[in-house]
């Protein structure tokens, strides 16, 4: 079975998924009530009674879901950039840290929960927004306007077949992604010791390599919608959508992190 560089998605369950047919696809439906292709024990999303009575997820559950979470996210987000109170950044980032610990590490899924991340990612997006619109104003709408850019675009991308998600394409991803990970670390802790690594400062090394963290999250796109797909194929219970809903959500937190830092480059500030 294929992994995931997204936490979210590697954390589930062991089993089949069923071989995906194309992202919101006609043919894309689900296994029948009870299939056993998911492999989810008892406990995850509810006991083997609740699960068997669940209707199966859908493609367009997975999308009502997703759709939720970023309008919600979108519309605190909005509000707290109006605010205009930067103090709230770190308390959001905190709460929806450690409600996204707790989604993971659950074994129940819980639309609550979802909502609270969501809702605690549009405080910290909007705050932050609003600290890199004071060093470069109006960076928020065109990093919006790219991040959902990115979105849509890979969503075509996945849909079409353009780029088919297989297992060496997974490896490449997953090693890209902790690359990436590793060198933002080691760019922090040089920073701690009042070493300039050249990854933040706003020259052209750091918008390279906006650049490329930009590609290897939009590609982890790829992988969110396959395995998403897959809860679908393998017969999944529908409220696993909110569980889909939320891995695409943090893929999208951590794309939109990066093009407002590099629409901060190209518009005249340097963080």
């Amino acid at each position: 079975m294929r992994s995931s560089s997204n936490p979210v998605f590697r954390n589930l369950p062991g089993g089949g998924y069923g071989t995906p047919v194309g992202f919101g696809g006609a043919t894309a439906t689900a296994a029948p009530q009870g299939a056993q292709g998911y492999g989810m024990p008892p406990g995850f999303g509810g006991d083997q009674r609740t699960a068997a009575a669940e209707r199966p997820i859908t493609i367009d559950d997975v999308v009502t879901k997703t759709a939720i979470t970023i309008g919600l996210a979108l519309a605190t987000g909005a509000l707290t950039f109006w605010l205009a109170i930067p103090a709230l950044a770190l308390p959001g980032m905190l709460v929806g840290l450690v409600t996204a610990l707790v989604i993971i590490f659950r074994r129940k899924v819980s639309p609550a929960l979802v909502v609270v991340y969501s809702l605690a990612e549009g405080v910290f997006l909007g705050s932050l927004t609003r600290v890199f619109d004071t060093i470069a104003p109006g960076v928020a709408f065109p990093a919006i306007l790219g991040t959902f850019g990115v979105f849509v675009a890979m969503l075509v991308v996945y849909r079409t077949g353009a780029i088919r998600v297989t297992p060496k394409l997974t490896k490449w991803i997953i090693g890209a992604t902790v690359g990436a990970l590793v060198l933002m670390l080691g760019n922090l802790l040089l920073g701690l010791f009042g070493i300039n690594g050249g990854l933040r400062d706003g020259g052209t090394l750091s918008i390279v390599f906006s650049l490329l963290v930009i590609g290897i999250a939009a590609f982890n796109f790829l992988l969110d919608f396959d395995a998403a797909e897959r809860m679908v194929r393998g017969g999944a219970p529908a409220k696993m959508a909110w569980y889909a809903a939320f891995g695409l959500m943090t893929t999208l937190v951590w794309l939109y992190l990066e093009v407002l830092r590099l629409a901060s480059y190209f518009m005249g500030g340097q963080r």
